[in-house]
């Protein structure tokens, strides 16, 4: 084992080549619980509270370890950081030869067989998207890695690109007569050589549901698997366990089949003619739904003789078109593709017709022109435990929010990993100096018709105390427009609301505006920092349950109940306590940071079940006096001045 006290000390390899660097208790602690996992081929659940360092805690044991070693996050921005950033200071100060590689989705890549024919296909193209392929026509005669972010001239959201990439569904695999030339393939293959090698969540579990998604090479070369963000995991390996459909995927199909059909099979015009029609049916099943997006559980549309009726006939379609294309795969690679594609779509349309889904929630999502069918296992514990621990790696989960109340039991049971080892380090941040928790007094109950503008009233004097500056994170969609509506019309604050720009800019403007207050619902409860004074205070609208509503946790719920376990405490506490957590989260997020923490929901001193929201996060000073804020903040601008 490697001295971590000296390379983590105060006189260590880290403080003498890294500017900046601050030796952390917390850091070391973990750094050597990693160590040991690895030295003892061990699994171990690592909660690191904001600023503990753990993604220097993670890689240095693993670096020197020497072993094969798979890096997975949440995000394929945590992926960038962590390549582009962090790997490259910790190899250069402890001066070890080892190489690293980022491997990101195909759908990342240019795939050469599908750029040739969209190529063949720019009569159907506007002037714009004739201009787009034009760039990446001249991109793709340079680049070396085939990775489409090299293209900055074309928009991310430009449809070409799905015109000149390929998916697990379309890629032709083997087969493809560009396959010496697949970048996805050459990507794969460098990930295959190298030391450390980083993945997102996604390829992980794509790796592990073992479809040919030419990754399942991967994890079984590996000696040591670190899940970065590893609250994320469970939902997609859920997603990955599961089976969907939808609208998009058909649809694309459909183009490739058409595109094939043009350039190989002249003479089966009846090809294109079914494909018009399938599309024909697909945009009149959206129109059963209602028009705004929205989730619902399969039960509802069982209910309806309309969506009956339309499903049934698009098996039907999609049954003739597989029989068509059984006839016209042997004219090319890509009608072949399209052959296989047809035939697993098919089977996958017809499992929502089955009676088996004893163990599965089915539902599905509407969005403005598409829609999405689900089939989501209730339990994903069995299947991944006994993954993780047929695997002779080493298995490290780690992240900010992984127990409640000081327990891992809600993390580890629902993954299996009740055997692993666990570990909890806390910030080192001085929550009680740099912080102070608000609980407003008078809120109505949470149900009550006009909670949020008895709500707004409460914080808009916290905003002025803090000059704007603030996150207000909302349960819902309704209560966050609710709340911009009423604050555009009595303040004065600069509006940042979620859906007017992208996440990305609206957090740029943020940042560089004086008195903004930024309105954001789920996705800004997390993966968001913002440091220093630009954000000083976060503000909760109210504890953030799952909605009974949501198809996905009723079925859950009523599984747990049917199974004599308590929903409620089992499953909807904690899950709701992590959440909070995550977005408590945003407020301190470096040393010098200082704000105020808002929680705006009374049942957190009305019911029993408040401390255990309260005992999930930091400890922090707890007052229900406004004049308490007010102090907090003159304080901090007066400390600011001297």
């Amino acid at each position: 084992m490697h001295d971590l006290d000296s390379i983590f000390g105060s006189s260590g390899q880290l403080v003498k080549h890294i500017e900046g660097f601050q030796p952390r208790e917390g850091q070391r602690l973990m750094a050597q619980a990693v160590e040991r996992a690895i030295d003892k081929n061990t699994h171990l659940v690592a909660e690191a509270g904001t600023g503990t360092g753990k993604t220097f805690a993670y890689l240095i044991p693993a670096i020197l370890s020497g072993k094969k070693t798979i890096i997975s996050t949440g995000t394929r921005n945590l992926q960038d950081q962590i390549f582009e950033k962090d790997f490259p200071l910790i190899r250069d100060a402890l001066n070890v030869p080892v190489q690293g590689a980022v491997l990101k989705g195909r759908s990342n890549y240019l795939c050469v067989y599908r750029f040739g024919q969209a190529q063949m296909q720019t009569a159907g193209f506007d002037k714009e998207l004739a201009a787009d392929l034009d760039e990446i026509g001249r991109w793709s005669k340079q680049t070396t890695d085939g990775d489409v972010a090299e293209v900055t001239s074309v928009a991310e959201d430009s449809f070409v690109w799905q015109q000149v990439t390929s998916t697990a569904d379309n890629c032709l695999g083997q087969e493809c007569p560009m396959v010496a030339e697949c970048f996805p393939l050459l990507a794969r293959k460098k990930a295959q050589e190298v030391d450390v090698l980083i993945v997102n969540h996604h390829l992980l579990c794509a790796d592990w549901s073992l479809r040919d998604d030419g990754f399942g090479q991967l994890l079984p070369t590996a000696e040591l698997i670190i899940i970065d963000e590893a609250h994320q995991l469970i939902d997609t390996a859920s997603r990955f366990l599961g089976v969907s459909v939808s609208a998009q995927q058909i649809l694309s199909l459909l183009t490739d089949v058409r595109t094939e059909q043009l350039n190989v099979a002249a003479d089966m015009p009846v090809l294109i003619d079914l494909t018009k029609v399938i599309a024909d049916d697909i945009r009149e099943m959206r129109k059963l739904f209602a028009d705004k997006p929205a989730k619902g559980a399969w039960d509802d549309l069982e209910q309806q003789n309309d969506f009956i009726c339309a499903l049934d006939c698009l098996l039907d379609r999609m049954e003739q078109l597989f029989n068509m294309l059984t006839d016209a795969a042997v004219r090319s690679k890509g009608l072949e593709s399209c052959w296989k594609r047809c035939e697993d779509i098919l089977l996958r349309l017809k499992l929502f017709t089955s009676q088996d889904s004893n163990d599965w929630i089915q539902w599905f999502e509407t969005f403005h022109r598409t829609f999405i069918f689900y089939r989501t296992p209730l339990d994903i514990s069995k299947a991944f435990s006994s993954f993780a621990f047929a695997s002779e790696a080493t298995w490290v989960f780690t992240s900010a929010t992984l127990s409640v109340d000081n327990k891992f039991d809600f993390f580890t049971q629902r993954l299996g990993l009740q055997e692993a080892e666990t570990g909890m380090w806390e910030s080192p941040f001085d929550f009680v100096r740099q912080s102070l928790m608000y609980v407003p007094k008078g809120l109505p109950a949470p149900r009550d018709h006009n909670y949020t503008e008895v709500m707004i009233e409460k914080i808009t004097p916290v905003l002025e105390a803090s000059e704007g500056r603030a996150f207000v994170l909302f349960t819902s969609h309704r209560a966050l427009k609710e709340a911009a509506s009423i604050l555009s019309a009595e303040t004065d604050f600069t509006l940042l609301v979620q859906g007017d720009l992208p996440k990305h800019q609206m957090l740029d403007v943020f940042r560089r505006t004086e008195r903004a207050v930024l309105l954001g619902t789920a996705s800004f409860w997390e993966g968001v920092d913002v440091r220093g004074e630009a954000l000083s205070c976060v503000i909760i609208d109210k504890l953030p349950f799952a909605s009974p509503g949501d198809p996905v946790t009723k079925a859950r719920l009523n599984y747990m109940t049917a199974n004599g376990q308590s929903p409620f405490f089992e499953f909807q506490l904690p899950s709701a306590a992590l959440t909070l957590k995550q977005g408590a989260g945003r407020l301190i997020r470096d040393i010098e940071d200082t704000g105020v923490l808002v929680l705006c929901d009374p049942r957190l001193s009305s019911k029993g079940y408040g401390k255990t929201f309260v005992k999930s996060l930091p400890a922090m000073p707890i007052t229900q006096e406004l004049s308490e804020v007010t102090r907090f903040f003159q304080r901090i601008k007066k400390q600011k001045k001297t």
